[in-house]
């Protein structure tokens, strides 16, 4: 409708520029071709042959023998005396200007000045919703199966956030079968999870469930750089949702929008506070909205301000987590329904190798299995694309072409061998699923250790075993070239050590020294915040010396086990060096001095690798997965 609104301005402005053009046109074209000097004018009246003459200002027409001629009359020249004596017949043209077209002329300019301040505003506005005038007006969007209808079907991992809206969709459809016992429906459910979970398809289900008019926009679309747009557009965008009730309006990203409030700059005055105040009584004031239901998603939860989070306004809050094992076989099955999967694929297997995927993760490693099958030219994907996919996600890219010395290849290759030896050594550590030295990502060589379950609780000794795992790569430098010749290798492994020991002495209380006390926020230079909780100086000071013994212990410990198992320590490097990449089954193969491929035994250690959970050890930075207490779960470099 805006659009044609536009179209109509556009139309007419150029019809009245037009019409002007033609009005100031003067003379018609067709007698525009037969142009004679004044003189020759003058000579065809005194000799008689001009028959008529037609003066309109300065222009004059006159016929001779039937043809007719157009000529300039001069400033000074009078005419009239010589066309009367010589009989000649004179028709005068007035030169005002109408009324109409002296209004025209005047309302040009302005006309032209509104047409392009108009266009440029417009622009400036984004050509938003609502025509050239439209800066107030909702921006949210009508979602109609054109776009592709999504149901609870196609959602898949998220059990518990299912049936919390499954609930929803259900008093949309049969809203009796609640009120007859006084339930009322819910007025706001707020997702909340990590990025790439599946709030978003959650939404979208929803609405191809329901069956009512859903209306989805973007916190960051009700701000903008007018003071007072964004509140305005809340105001339009619940007129249309109470037109279309009963309906469902979807915020996604919803902390662009719905910070707490005091937190910036301008008081109460700014423009995102003044929306926000405006959501507020929209969802939960005087004026009731019926029938309109507000699903909001985010993954900052924490900066949300708090009168947004009440009952009455959302009143459910469903946490979308990332899927457990049991999720990541479903989400698997939802994905690979598109693609043709091979006799020996195993979604559980695939699932089980992948701790910590999200549902976007999920999609990508599927993906990624897909492109990697029709690069080689097979007709459906198999298990070993799938392997190869998953590495290539958690790990990187392959880096086959990077140029490496035979001394930096040794290097890495006695490094992840110290991870491998000291990994395998300790029982509480995962076990070893796979080391390489060839170059991936930002890594030139890594360690893959294998949970057996996904992990949900770390434990004391578990993470001082952790610690061993990760300071054996400069164990295993300075045991094989000499302290003076350790690289910049174990840069990220002592990253990772830090992290993991400051969590330890910090937040779970695992220090006796420390105690059971959350210094977390309050260390100077842990996560950058220092607000809230002063530490004395001593405090600070035994910190960094319980997180230095913490990690120098590890350290040691990575010592004497790879001093301990010298023989098993250098057969796995010699055997890094000539193989590039071993499994878990061919790691201890190695180190038993037997070849790493067993014809007897290859598919069932391959079994038993294949159905545990993958965690990559890089070289580079990585990411952090929560635990469900909230900690860091730092894993080893390699």
């Amino acid at each position: 409708m805006g659009n044609a609104r536009n179209m109509v301005f556009w139309i007419v402005l150029f019809l009245m520029v037009l019409g002007l053009f033609q009005i100031f046109s003067g003379t018609p074209s067709a007698t525009r071709g037969n142009n004679q000097n004044y003189t020759q004018f003058v000579e065809s009246v005194e000799a008689g042959q001009v028959t008529e003459v037609t003066i309109d200002g300065e222009s004059v027409r006159y016929v001779v023998g039937g043809t007719t001629f157009t000529t300039i009359k001069p400033e000074d020249a009078e005419i009239t005396n010589l066309l009367v004596d010589a009989d000649v017949p004179v028709t005068a043209i007035s030169q005002e200007t109408s009324l109409f077209q002296s209004f025209l002329i005047s309302l040009l300019p302005f006309v032209l000045l509104i047409g392009v301040w108009i266009y440029f505003m417009n622009r400036m506005q984004g050509g938003g919703k609502g025509g050239a005038m439209g800066f107030g007006k909702s921006k949210a969007k009508l979602l109609t199966e054109k776009n592709g209808r999504v149901t609870f079907d196609d959602v898949a991992g998220i059990d518990e956030a299912k049936e919390e809206l499954e609930e929803i969709v259900e008093f949309l459809r049969n809203p009796q079968k609640f009120s007859r016992l006084g339930g009322k429906i819910p007025k706001g459910a707020l997702l909340v999870g990590p990025p790439g979970t599946g709030k978003t398809l959650l939404a979208r289900a929803i609405a191809g469930e329901a069956g009512v008019p859903f209306f989805t926009i973007s916190g960051s679309d009700f701000v903008e750089m007018f003071v007072g747009v964004g509140a305005s557009r809340v105001r339009d965008m619940f007129e249309q949702a109470k037109k279309n009730a009963p309906c469902i309006v979807f915020i996604d990203e919803i902390d662009a929008v719905g910070r707490a409030r005091g937190a910036g700059h301008g008081g109460g005055n700014d423009e995102r506070e003044q929306t926000l105040n405006q959501l507020l009584v929209e969802m939960d004031g005087f004026e009731a909205n019926e029938g309109v239901i507000i699903v909001a998603a985010t993954n900052r939860r924490d900066v949300l301000d708090p009168a947004l989070l009440r009952p009455g306004r959302f009143d459910r809050q469903v946490t979308v987590p990332n899927p457990d094992i049991k999720g990541r076989e479903k989400i698997l099955g939802v994905h690979a329904r598109k693609i043709p999967l091979g006799p020996d694929v195993d979604l559980r297997i695939i699932a089980r190798g992948s701790p910590g995927f999200s549902g976007a993760d999920l999609a990508n490693l599927v993906n990624e299995a897909a492109l990697m099958a029709a690069r080689v030219g097979r007709r459906f994907v198999t298990m070993i694309d799938f392997e190869s996919a998953k590495d290539k996600v958690m790990m990187g890219a392959e880096r086959r072409s990077m140029v490496m010395t035979a001394e930096q290849k040794e290097m890495t290759a006695y490094h992840e061998a110290g991870h491998a030896i000291v990994g395998i050594s300790l029982p509480k550590c995962d076990p070893v699923y796979k080391a390489t030295i060839i170059p991936r990502g930002g890594a030139l060589g890594m360690v893959m250790s294998l949970p057996e379950m996904d992990r949900l609780n770390m434990f004391k000794d578990e993470c001082h075993q952790r610690l061993a795992m990760t300071m054996a790569g400069k164990a295993a430098e300075i045991i094989k070239y000499g302290e003076d010749q350790v690289s910049n290798g174990p840069a990220g492994d002592i990253q990772q050590a830090s992290q993991l020991a400051r969590a330890m002495v910090l937040r779970w209380g695992m220090s006796d020294k420390i105690g059971n006390i959350d210094y977390a926020e309050a260390h100077e230079g842990y996560q950058g915040n220092t607000a809230g909780l002063s530490v004395s100086a001593h405090t600070k000071e035994l910190i960094e010396e319980e997180v230095r013994k913490f990690i120098q212990d590890g350290y040691d410990r990575a010592r004497e086990i790879i001093i301990e198992k010298n023989e098993e320590f250098e057969r796995l490097a010699q055997g890094l060096l000539e193989y590039e990449t071993l499994t878990g089954a061919e790691i201890k193969r190695v180190m038993a001095g037997e070849p790493p491929h067993a014809d007897d035994d290859d598919d069932g250690d391959a079994a038993k690798t294949d159905t545990s959970s993958v965690t990559a050890i890089p070289k580079t930075k990585p990411k952090k997965p929560q635990t469900p207490e909230g900690g860091l779960e730092p894993e080893p470099t390699a």
